[in-house]
């Protein structure tokens, strides 16, 4: 009698998490479009008004203190902070004019937000966010692409968004959620040597790593969507993410230009559409035989204990790069039991994970993923990641670290330590909405860039990389 029961129980909360994530995901989507379009409106209302104000022109100020001026404040010569989204995030210029770091790219002036694969793999994700940087046609690497099943090249990007980057020329990443360990995963390719015709890349293009919420050693949550946990790597036949591959593997068949254009879950290089495929292409890729979710080549499997401890294995932290990482959580115990800790707190989309992932079990008759795993060391956790997982490379080797409590206790910043905060939020609290962060919002932004501007430099006395040998 248990397992009918059972059984309805997990289709119950299947059928609410689908309609959760669904109405949310209707919601961002909707508000873009509704963005775009008052921005339209205003723009068609106001444009014979613009016109009348420009019939007469302010004569330009041409006095050489106004052209030394503007000569002094060059942000050209400022590295570059970079902000990588994570798992179905979008860079600039995908959903119209709403910014998955909910403004905080504004808060400096030398700020690049790329727009990376949103589903695709770890190392794909790698790979496109070089060749967004120096420019060039994205190149997954030979041997990876036959392995996985897709082509060998994917978007060009005519110019680079910073060309000139190299060791004199470091750049500072900002990473949320999957986007810190893609931002790991390039500096250990750019020690590697990793890209084909640049052979001087090293980890010293690498000024510092900030976390945010940072998938270092997996999570939990991965298994309670629907990954195996007997190998971190298949799908159970029902669950969220089988619902979630079949949304997506529809979506880029049909192919739709301005659609896509619009928000990309960035599979284009597997040839999913219905052009280059057909209808049993589609067949094929909805059977399971094809595609991503075939070969394995998708971020799931990346966030999964096992495929972190696989990907970590070769993830060095590097002695001249910095690192800083905030961990976030929503959990509390009580007479020794974790549960939410709080109701409003908890962002709907969340709160049922937030709650299953505190009473998280591994099955016994499946091996843990690691030696030594306990349960109870995983049940804090933020809604997506649990605790443990964000705070620094953990497993299979721990990595140097320090908790601190507050910025002032880690200055001057040691290279090679990961600095770590606990932060009392939910996976979400500081991307999409900044209102919901209030002043939490400009308080840790402006740490993480005033780190980055003042208190993060190779050199002593600190002297701009861009400007070490000029």
């Amino acid at each position: 009698m248990a397992r009918p029961w059972m059984l309805a129980l997990q289709l119950s909360e299947l059928c609410v998490s689908s309609v959760v994530h669904l109405l949310y995901g209707f919601y961002i989507f909707s508000s873009a479009v509704a963005g775009d379009l008052s921005q339209a409106l205003y723009d068609c209302l106001f444009f014979s008004l613009k016109h009348n104000v420009n019939t007469q022109e302010i004569p330009k100020d041409t006095s050489p203190s106004s052209s030394s001026s503007s000569a002094s404040t060059n942000v050209v010569d400022l590295p570059p902070i970079v902000l990588v989204h994570g798992i179905f995030g979008f860079g600039k210029g995908k959903l119209g004019g709403l910014s998955y770091f909910a403004g905080a790219e504004k808060k400096d002036e030398r700020v690049l937000v790329p727009d990376l694969g949103s589903l695709t793999s770890i190392y794909d994700r790698a790979r496109e966010l070089f060749y967004y940087l120096k420019g060039g046609q994205v190149d997954y690497g030979e041997e990876h692409s036959k392995v996985c099943g897709h082509s060998q090249f994917g978007r060009i990007y005519e110019q680079g968004h910073y060309p000139e980057w190299d060791e004199d020329h470091p750049i500072h990443f900002v990473g949320h959620s999957a986007g810190a360990q893609v931002v790991r995963v390039l500096q250990q390719m750019l020690a590697d040597k990793a890209f084909k015709g640049y052979e001087n890349t090293s980890e010293n293009w690498v000024l510092s790593i900030t976390s945010l919420s940072g998938a270092f050693n997996g999570t939990t949550r991965t298994y309670l969507d629907g990954m195996q946990p007997e190998d971190g790597h298949s799908m159970k036949p029902i669950c969220l993410l089988q619902l979630c591959r079949l949304g997506v593997i529809i979506y880029d068949w049909f192919d739709i230009p301005w659609l896509k254009h619009y928000y990309n879950f960035g599979f284009d290089h597997f040839n999913m559409s219905w052009k280059k495929t057909g209808v049993w292409g589609l067949v094929d890729c909805l059977m399971g035989n094809a595609g991503p979710f075939a070969s394995g080549d998708w971020i799931l499997p990346d966030l999964t204990i096992q495929g972190s401890i696989q990907l970590n294995s070769h993830l060095r932290t590097f002695p001249d790069t910095y690192y800083f990482s905030y961990a976030t959580k929503r959990t509390r115990k009580i007479m020794g039991v974790t549960v939410p800790s709080s109701i409003l707190g908890i962002h709907p989309l969340l709160f049922i994970r937030v709650l299953q992932m505190s009473q998280w079990r591994h099955p016994s008759d499946v091996s843990p993923p690691y030696k030594g795993y306990r349960d109870e060391d995983w049940r804090d956790n933020d809604g997506a990641l649990n605790t443990i997982s964000m705070t620094h490379p953990r497993y299979p080797v721990e990595h140097p670290s320090r908790f601190v409590q507050s910025d002032s206790e880690c200055q001057p910043l040691q290279s090679g330590i990961w600095y770590y905060k606990i932060v009392e939020a939910d996976h979400i609290f500081f991307i999409i909405n900044r209102e919901r962060a209030g002043v939490q919002f400009d308080l840790m932004y402006d740490s993480i860039f005033e780190r980055c501007r003042k208190h993060v430099f190779r050199k002593n006395p600190p002297t701009l990389p861009n400007l070490a040998h000029q």
